[in-house]
């Protein structure tokens, strides 16, 4: 629904609704990746998934989970734009550089996967083939391996810092940034509605970052199964289904977009 009233509505043809759009479909196609297969076990006699699909699983998961992280950085920047440069908005956050921004989110979620996946792959598993977990994640196939891979754990902190921590660090300092500049604003209402814009995505930064930089950036040992399984279960499904709600539910553009969109139709 987001893809479609930002793509019919000409007022949300704007920087901030095609990011929102990106990471509408990158959420679609995460949860998509996951959650299907999911329901066959749950529902089904077997817990089973093939070799080719568990890889496939892995691959994706890795690839979308990767993209968000530095989806949500970009949209940081351009809420930092909007806020604290408003009259050279239009020039800074041009469609070219909007578009070379969502793309190097996609290159760097791809790059990252198929160098995370080849890598987790090529470790010998000596018989097991239990993967204690709702979906092929990383960490539950690391634990099937009988050999221990410093390099792999090396890559593993580096993609971590490179793809978790250092995006982080750019949405905080933005909305540091951010917090300043609407400290000196008098205007109320202008007030409001920034802190609705932003604290839209700032509550799914949280969420999203929170419970994946547990996960990925702790050491492995010392997170329990079931505790991996729960913090897994929020960034992978949970946070992807409730990204629509909170942009939507608190944004009074989208819902004057659907209520034209639908008036036009009547008529």
């Amino acid at each position: 629904t987001i893809i479609l009233v930002s793509y019919l509505d000409s007022q949300l043809h704007t920087p901030m609704y095609f990011f929102l759009s990106n990471l509408s479909f990158l959420d679609l196609c995460y949860a998509t990746s996951i959650i299907p297969q999911m329901l066959v076990n749950l529902w089904g006699p077997t817990k089973s998934i093939t070799y080719g699909g568990c890889v496939l699983q892995f691959f994706f998961a890795l690839d979308f989970g990767a993209t968000e992280c530095l989806l949500l950085a970009v949209m940081a920047y351009d809420r930092y734009a909007a806020v604290c440069q408003p009259l050279h908005y239009a020039v800074i956050m041009h469609p070219q550089l909007c578009q070379n921004m969502v793309l190097t989110a996609w290159l760097g979620g791809l790059g990252s996967a198929l160098m995370l996946c080849s890598l987790t792959l090529r470790l010998p598993r000596c018989g097991h083939r239990e993967v204690d977990n709702f979906f092929c994640e990383m960490p539950a196939l690391l634990k099937m391996a009988c050999v221990y891979s410093k390099v792999m754990e090396v890559m593993v902190f580096a993609l971590g810092v490179i793809l978790l921590l250092v995006p982080l660090s750019l949405i905080l300092i933005s909305y540091a940034i951010i917090t300043q500049a609407v400290v000196r604003i008098k205007s109320t209402a202008k007030w409001h509605k920034i802190l609705n814009t932003c604290g839209s995505h700032l509550m799914v930064v949280t969420f999203f970052y929170g419970t994946i930089i547990y996960m990925y950036m702790k050491p492995q040992n010392s997170i329990s199964q079931d505790e991996g399984k729960f913090f897994t279960f929020f960034y992978t499904i949970v946070t992807p289904t409730l990204n629509p709600l909170i942009y939507t539910l608190r944004n009074k553009d989208v819902k004057s977009a659907v209520k034209r969109i639908l008036y036009v139709e009547k008529r």
